[in-house]
C-alpha cells in the first residue's frame, strides 16, 4: 500500500453545510450556515465521476450538514448530472424524513443511511438548534421508511462504551429494523474537542459484547465486526496481504464550493497556518480527476499522511487490520499527520479486533 490510487470507489459530496440539529459532539465546523452547492460544482464532478461509474461500481455519498436539508428541488439538480451507473447513498438524521422524500428515494434510487445513537436515554445530545431533544423525530422518520418499504442502515455514536450498553444498541436496532449497523466510538475531531479516551477493557468488553449479542441474532450486517472477522479469516488462511489495497481510496470529499479534500471528509471547511484549507484543488477550475492524480505532489500534508502510514507499518502489530489509520484523527489528536497511534486507533481499531478475538477466546468449543 504505497500512495493514493487516481480513481476513487466513491466521492462524498455536501449540497449544503447546513444541519437543523445541533448535536453536542458533531465535527462540523459550518453547521449553522446554509451555504449550498451550485449545480456547476455537481456538472464538474460528474464529468469524471460517469466514466469512473461506467468500468466498475461506483457511489455518490450525499453528506452534510444534513444533505435533506437543501431540499428536494436542490438535491434532485445536483443528482441530475450523474449518469444511470453511479449509486446514490445519503447520510442523514432522518428528522425531515417524510413521504414525499420516502418517494424521492425510491426515484432515484437512493440508499439511506440514518444516523441514531440507540433508544431515546442515548440520543440526549441529538438536539434541534433550539436545544429540543431529537429523539421523535428521527423515530418517525424511520417509521416513514418502514412505511415504504425502503431498506436503511443505522449509524450509531456511542460516548460511553460501559458493559451492556453493545447488546442495547443491537437490541434496539433489530426493533428499528436497520439491515446493515456501523458503530463509532466518539472521537475527538473538528469543532468537538471532547476528550475520546476509555478505559482499555472497557472498549474491548463493549466490542466482545456486540459480537456476542449478534451471533444470538445474525439478523444484522455489523460493519465493524465483519471487517474483524474478514481480517482474522484472511490471517487464518495466509491471505492477510491481500486485504489491504496496494494503494490508499482518496476519498474525495466535495465541499459545497468544489473544493477537494482526499482522504477525511472531517477536514473539510478547517484551515490550519501550516496546512492551509487542506484542499487540494477546485473542481471548478480543474478536473476532479486531475486533483486526485497530483494529489499528493500538491498537497504537502497528503505526503506527511503516507509517513506517518510507514510509520505505522514498521511499528505496529495491527496495521495490516488497520492500514494506517485516518488523517483527520491524527490531526485532530495529534496536531499533525506523520504521527501514529491515536485515541480513535485504539477504540476503533486495536480494541474493536482484541474484543472479536476475546469473544472468539471466550466461546470456544469445548475440548479446543
Amino acid at each position: 500500500m504505497r500512495g493514493l490510487t487516481a480513481v476513487p470507489s466513491y466521492v462524498v459530496m455536501q449540497p449544503t453545510t447546513l444541519c437543523n440539529l445541533d448535536c453536542a459532539y458533531c465535527y462540523l465546523p459550518l453547521r449553522a450556515v446554509d451555504r449550498r452547492m451550485p449545480v456547476e460544482v455537481a456538472q464538474a464532478v460528474a464529468a469524471s465521476v460517469n466514466p469512473w461509474a461506467a468500468e466498475a461500481r461506483f457511489s455518490v455519498v450525499w453528506h452534510g450538514g444534513e444533505p435533506l436539508a437543501a431540499g428536494r428541488e436542490q438535491l434532485a439538480a445536483l443528482m441530475a448530472p450523474f449518469g444511470p451507473e453511479v449509486e446514490h447513498h445519503v447520510q442523514t438524521n432522518a428528522t425531515l424524513i417524510d413521504d414525499a422524500w420516502c418517494e424521492f428515494f425510491v426515484t432515484h434510487r437512493m440508499r439511506v443511511s440514518v444516523s441514531v445513537d440507540g433508544p431515546r436515554e442515548r440520543n440526549t445530545e441529538r438536539v434541534t438548534r433550539s436545544g429540543r431533544p431529537a429523539y421523535d423525530r428521527i423515530v418517525r422518520g424511520v417509521a416513514a421508511l418502514r412505511r415504504h418499504g425502503l431498506p436503511f442502515s443505522a449509524l450509531a455514536v456511542v460516548n460511553d462504551p460501559a458493559p451492556g450498553r453493545a447488546a442495547e444498541l443491537y437490541d434496539y436496532c433489530l426493533d428499528l429494523g436497520c439491515e446493515v449497523l456501523g458503530v463509532n466510538i466518539e472521537e475527538t475531531e473538528g469543532v468537538n474537542t471532547r476528550d475520546n479516551a476509555h478505559d482499555p477493557a472497557l472498549v474491548t468488553g463493549f466490542w466482545a459484547e456486540l459480537v456476542a449479542a449478534w451471533r444470538r441474532q445474525p439478523r444484522i450486517h455489523l460493519r465493524e465486526v465483519e471487517w474483524s472477522l474478514r481480517y482474522a479469516a484472511a490471517v487464518l488462511d495466509d491471505t492477510a496481504d491481500d486485504l489491504l489495497p496496494r494503494r490508499l481510496d482518496p476519498i474525495p470529499t466535495i465541499a459545497y464550493d468544489g473544493s477537494v479534500v482526499v482522504l477525511s471528509p472531517e477536514l473539510a471547511g478547517f484551515t490550519d497556518p501550516r496546512y492551509g484549507d487542506f484542499s487540494s484543488g477546485n473542481v471548478l477550475r480543474t478536473p476532479l480527476h486531475t486533483i486526485l492524480e497530483e494529489a499528493t505532489e500538491r498537497t504537502a500534508w497528503v505526503g506527511e499522511f503516507l509517513t506517518g502510514v510507514e510509520a505505522c507499518r514498521s511499528s505496529c502489530p495491527y496495521f495490516g487490520f488497520c492500514g494506517g489509520g485516518h488523517a483527520a484523527n491524527r490531526y485532530f489528536e495529534l496536531g499533525r499527520f506523520d504521527g501514529t497511534e491515536t485515541e480513535h486507533c485504539r477504540n476503533s481499531k486495536i480494541r474493536l479486533l482484541e474484543g472479536v478475538l476475546e469473544h472468539a477466546r471466550n466461546h470456544q468449543p469445548s475440548g479446543t
